[in-house]
């Protein structure tokens, strides 16, 4: 037992020493390395490439500004591949071999789930851009996509407005559509719809047979209530779903279709004429008219010398991230994770839908919830948006177990899961942080 101690205390002692020793050497080298984590190729590279992209144009923007820290900013650019192991191995090789001072990445919540554990042993930082599942909330990780109650809650209140009375959720077999879905779902049953009335359904990533799951939903709604599909598909099997929907006359006037991770550059290069009407639920779209948006546009056109790639809600969620990111280390003067995370809580940054968006003490942010009808330019046009900004809530208050939980990273609390039934950090909201 002495033996095993001894080892794990050596053991761990090397980890902070790496992780230090990484903090070090990410600022004082002649360049401060950003490392960008995304999926170049695999089903998610249809998704997460255009953020690679939008990482490269907001380092370059920042290194005509004068880089930070008197120094330039250096990108790391690395392709997991789609593959949510080497999501992990990816980054471990960021933070420990090529000294990054901050990662920004990740899409799916299994990739985010797989590299969690490299983050908090080697003790640095993740901005994750995209919509998630909540129940979460992680010291080295920093939320700048949309939570629970910032998309999924606020489209579902939008359709029952719609007089939607039964609900099929469609989703991708992994961790943020079955999460998002049993929230889901007990928030419909809150609502008083039955458990007959709501269908739950997984396939495979990348799965593009969709006459039999078609079927089912088509058959499902036909009961003369009036039926929505609610979808967390994911990546390059939304084309297909999209295509049998259309075949099969399933349109947005008799069955309409709320997207979670749909957005224009999914929709890029798609004949959108059969989706019009259907919808999505984000943060941004690229038709938000506001200045700061159509200066971000601009910037972005000419530095990808493409008028026709698009903009979207994950690319916005990056933008926001990398600034607050900048702002906290010009407040810190230094790129020490520590110093940093510290100094992350409170900054607020410009968004692109004319406000300003601040990082809470949860490591989540304030942002507007907007829901869109697509377009067949393969736009969106919002047709809704909260009154104010929505702060991301970590822990659902539709689930018993996350309900009494919350997320404080400031001292003396410094809890993602601080339960404020029994006081205490952890305990019953230490199953619930580790059960999906």
């Amino acid at each position: 037992m002495r033996t095993m101690k001894t080892w794990m205390s050596a053991a761990l002692g090397a980890a902070m020493l790496a992780g230090s020793l990484g903090a070090a050497a990410a600022q004082d080298g002649e360049t401060i390395k950003v490392g960008i984590l995304h999926s170049l190729s695999g089903t998610m590279a249809i998704s997460e490439t255009t953020l690679k992209d939008a990482m490269l144009m907001l380092i370059d923007e920042q290194n005509k500004k004068g880089g930070l820290l008197g120094k330039k900013l250096e990108p790391v650019v690395v392709d997991p591949a789609s593959d949510w192991p080497l999501f992990a191995e990816k980054a471990r090789g960021l933070i420990a071999q090529d000294k990054v001072a901050a990662v920004f990445g990740c899409w799916t919540s299994v990739s985010r789930k797989s590299v969690l554990p490299v983050f908090k042993e080697l003790n640095s930082i993740l901005f994750y851009p995209v919509q998630y599942e909540g129940e979460e909330s992680e010291r080295n990780v920093f939320y700048t996509g949309a939570a629970p109650n910032q998309q999924a809650i606020p489209a579902v209140d939008y359709l029952m407005g719609e007089g939607v009375q039964r609900w099929v959720l469609e989703g991708t077999d992994y961790v943020y559509p079955r999460t998002t879905n049993k929230i889901l779902e007990a928030y419909l049953k809150s609502k008083g719809v039955a458990a007959e009335d709501i269908k739950v359904n997984y396939t495979p990533f990348g799965f593009s047979d969709w006459q039999t799951e078609v079927s089912a939903i088509k058959e499902f709604g036909a009961s003369g209530k009036k039926t929505a599909v609610v979808s967390t598909v994911n990546g390059d099997a939304n084309v297909p779903f999209y295509k049998e929907l259309a075949n099969q006359g399933i349109s947005a006037e008799n069955t309409p279709v709320m997207a979670f991770s749909v957005g224009e550059e999914e929709l890029a290069g798609i004949d959108t004429k059969p989706l019009v009407g259907h919808l999505a639920a984000w943060n941004y779209f690229e038709s938000v008219d506001t200045p700061e948006n159509k200066d971000f546009i601009e910037k972005w056109h000419a530095f990808i010398k493409n008028d026709k790639r698009v903009t979207n809600d994950p690319m916005e969620a990056h933008y926001i991230g990398f600034n607050m990111w900048v702002k906290a280390v010009e407040k810190a003067g230094t790129t020490d994770p520590d110093k940093v995370i510290d100094a992350m809580v409170g900054v607020a940054v410009p968004n692109l839908s004319g406000g300003y968006s601040s990082m809470g003490a949860n490591h989540h942010i304030t942002k507007p919830v907007l829901i869109g009808e697509i377009q067949e330019d393969g736009q969106f046009q919002t047709v809704y948006e909260t009154p104010g900004l929505v702060l991301g809530d970590e822990w659902s208050d539709y689930l018993p177990e996350s309900k009494p939980l919350i997320a404080d990273w400031r001292k003396p609390m410094n809890c993602g899961n601080f339960n404020t039934e029994t006081g205490k950090c952890g305990g019953a909201g230490e199953k619930a942080a580790t059960s999906n």
